[in-house]
C-alpha cells in the first residue's frame, strides 16, 4: 500500500507541478509568463501576469509538497483553489476533457483529497514528522476551503465576458 501511495503522489505531483512550470516559464513546452497571462486573459480574468504566477507557483508548489507527502492537507487545498478555477473555464464544455471538458481538473483535485484522507504513506515527510494520521474532517476542510477560495477568485478577477 506505502508503494502505491508514493508512485500515486510522485505521478500526480510531477503533473500538477508541471502544469504549473508550463504557466510561468518556456518549460515543458510552457509558453512563459507572457502566455500564462494571455491564457487567463483569454478565459476571461484580470489580472494578467500575477494571475498566471499565482496559478502557476500554487501548482509548482501543491505538486511538489504532494511529491513529498508533506503537509498533504495543505498541498490538497492549494490544488483544489487552482483547478477549481480550472473547472469554472471548462464547466461549459461539459465533463470530458475531448470536449475540453473539466475531467482532467476533476482528477487533480480529487486525488489531493484522497491523499488526505488516506494519508500520504510511510515514506512520507507527513509520516517523518509524526503528523499523521489526518483526521477524516481535514479532507473536507482541505478540499472546501480549496474550491471555495477558487470560486472567490474567479469572482473577484472574472471579467463579465468570457469567450467561449
Amino acid at each position: 500500500m506505502d508503494l502505491g501511495l508514493l508512485l500515486l503522489r510522485l505521478a500526480v505531483g510531477l503533473l500538477i507541478a508541471g502544469h504549473g512550470v508550463q504557466k510561468v516559464s518556456h518549460r515543458l513546452g510552457g509558453h512563459g509568463i507572457e502566455g500564462g497571462a494571455a491564457e487567463f486573459r483569454g478565459d476571461g480574468f484580470r489580472g494578467g501576469q500575477l494571475t498566471a504566477a499565482a496559478a502557476g507557483f500554487g501548482q509548482i508548489t501543491a505538486g511538489l509538497m504532494l511529491m513529498a507527502g508533506a503537509l498533504t492537507p495543505l498541498a490538497s487545498t492549494i490544488a483544489a483553489g487552482v483547478m477549481t478555477v480550472a473547472i469554472t473555464v471548462k464547466w461549459h464544455n461539459g465533463l470530458w476533457v475531448q470536449n475540453d471538458g473539466y475531467e482532467y481538473p476533476l482528477v487533480l483535485i480529487t486525488v489531493p483529497a484522497t491523499l488526505t484522507l488516506t494519508g500520504p504513506g510511510r515514506w512520507s515527510v507527513d509520516r517523518a514528522i509524526g503528523l499523521l494520521p489526518w483526521a477524516p474532517w481535514w479532507t473536507v476542510a482541505a478540499v472546501g476551503l480549496g474550491a471555495c477560495s477558487g470560486l472567490v477568485t474567479r469572482a473577484l478577477l472574472g471579467r463579465s465576458e468570457i469567450r467561449s
